[in-house]
């Protein structure tokens, strides 16, 4: 774990679904903030037990900037009482449209989050790109509806789960989910408003803290 500057921490963890041919590294980030009131935790995967310790003194909320992304929510959720912040989960049509599934396939949707949905565990607050969280985060459109990109204001941060992502060359947009009808140009274009904002840090989900030039190299 490491600050990166007072109130604002990143580490990584490894993600126990991870399997030899992924892709993505299997040590992924998650991001805390702590602003003196509340505490953010920023798709989190093995909290260290400093940055859970400030849970009990604090308003804490986990914000996911996809659903896929639950991590360790479920049993923080459980240990500090925080509510979710999350997109909503793919639904049957959504699966049957990206992965050619039948409708018997696609079942009842994505898993994801369905604690949280289904109310068994957790308090759920559903956003989508275009809103503002109550505590300052804006969510800017990401590659799918469903994984979008987070602007902090107050901390001059961006924070990326999939659409952006540094798998070794770099951060870059996700070339893996690009096809004829979304374009790395058309995702470029979505994020491009980021650049006019006062951005200093990029809090990538997949592979680590980077700075406002990285942010400038992978829209180009």
């Amino acid at each position: 774990m490491r600050e990166l500057e007072q109130g604002l921490w990143h580490w990584q963890a490894e993600h126990p679904d991870w399997v030899a041919g992924e892709p993505w590294d299997p040590a992924v980030s998650s991001y805390a903030i702590d602003d003196g009131t509340r505490l953010l935790l920023f798709d989190p995967l093995g909290v260290p037990s400093e940055i859970e310790a400030l849970g009990a003194d604090r308003e804490p909320a986990i914000v996911l900037t996809a659903p896929w992304h639950e991590r360790d929510s479920r049993s923080l959720v459980e240990r500090l009482g925080a509510p979710v912040f999350t997109p909503h989960p793919d639904t049957q049509e959504d699966l049957m449209e990206q992965f050619g599934l039948t409708a018997e396939q696609a079942g009842g949707g994505s898993p994801d989050v369905r604690w949280l949905i289904s109310g068994e565990a957790g308090e759920g607050h559903f956003y989508a790109a275009g809103d503002r969280l109550p505590f300052g985060v804006e969510a800017f459109p990401g590659h799918k509806r469903n994984d979008l990109v987070l602007w902090i204001e107050d901390r001059g941060a961006v924070v990326a789960g999939d659409t952006l992502a540094d798998h070794g060359q770099g951060l870059q947009i996700n070339e893996r989910w690009l096809t004829a009808s979304v374009t790395r140009a058309q995702v470029a274009e979505r994020l491009r408003p980021l650049l006019e904002l006062p951005v200093k840090h990029v809090l990538a989900t997949h592979g680590g803290p980077m700075d406002r030039a990285a942010l400038e190299r992978a829209l180009a």
